[in-house]
């Protein structure tokens, strides 16, 4: 199925019917509070799971997944999949490594939050933006930015504006270009460097479809 910018694969409170696996492109997990301020709690990208509830055997969710970048995703249904779970040790065993890469990440998400400066936590998030997208341009505007970090839009525009300075990125008209990844890298905190070192471990194969992906893109887009 296709990916479109803004559209809701989950919603709060809703009951689960279907099990989303992200092929291209990247899905937010948000939660709405009740003053009505969102803030992100992940993002799920290139042969992830968009939502691990059903896994679980739990039958509700409690959270939005709302797509930022468009791609495409295999759909299926939550009774197909726990079938898969019961009668596939194979497929088993890659959930199980995949449910542990994630609470991983969770756990980071919010140290992350809580102890980064915001340049790097904007540096973290362009860098899995840019992972998932397989291109150099993706749509990103400071306010969602600011929603997704939980942070001040003008402290966003502030950080953005350095990045930008310094020759890292560049920023029009709601979308990022990636100018200097390795710079990106390096200003970027040490979460997103465990991330990928997760990956290799435990997830080696999400690893090599992003970097194959953007290869073949960048390919394609020269002729």
């Amino acid at each position: 199925m296709s990916l479109v910018r803004g559209q809701r694969i989950d919603c709060a409170d809703q009951p689960i019917r279907n099990i989303h696996f992200i092929n291209r492109g990247l899905v937010c997990i948000t939660k709405t509070l009740a003053d009505g301020r969102t803030v992100e709690i992940g993002a799920i990208g290139i042969d992830g799971v968009a939502n691990l509830l059903p896994f679980m055997g739990i039958k509700k969710t409690i959270l939005d997944v709302v797509v930022q970048i468009p791609g495409t995703a295999l759909r299926m249904r939550c009774d197909a999949v726990s079938r898969e779970l019961e009668n596939d040790n194979t497929f088993r065993q890659v959930v199980q490594n995949y449910v542990r890469f994630a609470l991983s990440e969770l756990s980071r998400h919010i140290a992350c939050n809580r102890l980064h400066h915001i340049e790097q936590r904007c540096c973290r998030w362009l860098l899995i933006a840019h992972d998932n997208a397989l291109s150099d341009e993706f749509p990103v505007t400071h306010e969602f930015l600011a929603m997704m970090l939980g942070y001040q839009r003008a402290g966003v525009s502030i950080a953005m504006g350095s990045l930008v300075k310094a020759g890292l990125i560049d920023h029009k008209r709601g979308t990022a270009i990636i100018i200097n990844r390795s710079g990106l890298e390096a200003a970027a905190c040490d979460c997103y460097r465990e991330m990928q070192n997760e990956l290799d471990d435990f997830l080696p194969s999400v690893r090599t479809a992003r970097v194959f992906g953007f290869k073949q893109n960048k390919t394609a887009s020269r002729r």
